[in-house]
């Protein structure tokens, strides 16, 4: 069941890709059982993550709402709904949000490479917002380093604070991965932020997308205090669970919610657990298929990353 809030809460919802590698059904049947608010979709290579009516089906059967979709920003995501094109890939994350009932749509900035797509990215987030009412929720990246040395990887940079976007995601991994203040960028953000993912990290190069409490962030700070700046969007968790065993992704993601709404001041629900009797992987052959083809295409698209990179 979803937990019951006060209409001024803020709502703490958990992203799809939080059960990778298990499939979207997972992540409602899981943020259902546990009591989240709700779920952010993810939209990858598994065409089960691109379906809005098995996603609509899955989220009256749980009884758990679509929140927010994750535009495929991914380097494994270059060809999803069969383009390379990130303006069609980024209008298609619309309107499936919108079929939905979703609320924002999160999306990275452009790579380095995709020149025309960034010098227009900023006017074309803004036109596309006008024009559907949909708020695009830019997200907070990070250098990347190659040779012991920082990369710019994206266009027009990595940090959206100082960019013209009416609306920012900040990602709590990220900041640790970049070495920034994320206090300081929820100050400066003030109500352009729209959207949180909350997560932790060490400070490695690595995007570690920790439990929130376990590596360097001040995790409790910047949640506590989101209800004191008005903020009214969705604090949704995106940590990684993939090398999890069933039982240590079940507290990690229960540890998870417990910790946002502890910092949140909401008091804990009671939520009667909603029976799955075996928690199998809950995807089909057709989904795994597409994991593997992702694999593939993410050995590919390092390669030729590393390439451009050198150069």
């Amino acid at each position: 069941m979803v937990a019951d809030s006060a209409p001024s809460a803020i709502r703490v919802t958990m992203s799809t890709s939080s059960v990778y590698p298990l499939g979207p059904q997972a992540a409602f049947e899981t943020a259902a059982r546990l009591g989240y608010d709700g779920v952010e979709v993810m939209v990858l290579s598994d065409p089960l993550t691109q379906e809005v009516s098995l996603l609509r089906r899955w989220s009256q059967e749980y009884g758990v709402p679509v929140v927010s979709v994750h535009a495929p920003c991914l380097l494994v995501t270059q060809r999803v709904w069969g383009t390379s094109d990130p303006w069609v890939k980024l209008d298609r994350s619309v309107s499936l949000a919108e079929e939905l009932g979703a609320e924002v749509v999160v999306v990275h900035p452009p790579f380095r490479w995709q020149r025309d797509y960034a010098r227009a990215f900023a006017d074309g987030v803004a036109e596309r917002e006008d024009a559907t009412g949909m708020p695009i929720a830019v997200e907070n990246m990070f250098p990347w380093r190659a040779r012991r040395t920082d990369v710019q990887a994206y266009l027009p940079g990595w940090d959206p604070v100082p960019q013209p976007y009416d609306n920012v995601t900040l990602d709590l991994s990220h900041t640790a991965t970049a070495g920034s203040d994320v206090l300081e960028m929820q100050a400066t953000l003030g109500d352009r932020l729209r959207h949180v993912h909350l997560a932790d990290g060490s400070g490695s190069f690595m995007d570690e997308h920790l439990v929130p409490g376990r590596g360097g962030q001040p995790c409790d700070e910047f949640v506590a205090r989101l209800p004191e700046m008005g903020f009214t969007g969705a604090v949704c968790l995106e940590v990684s669970t993939r090398k999890c065993s069933m039982a240590q992704r079940e507290a990690d993601l229960l540890e998870s919610l417990m910790f946002a709404r502890l910092h949140l001041g909401h008091p804990p629900a009671q939520h009667p657990p909603v029976p799955h009797p075996h928690h199998q992987r809950l995807t089909t052959m057709r989904a795994g298929a597409a994991r593997r083809r992702e694999r593939r295409e993410d050995r590919r698209v390092r390669r030729a990353t590393k390439r451009r990179l050198r150069g």
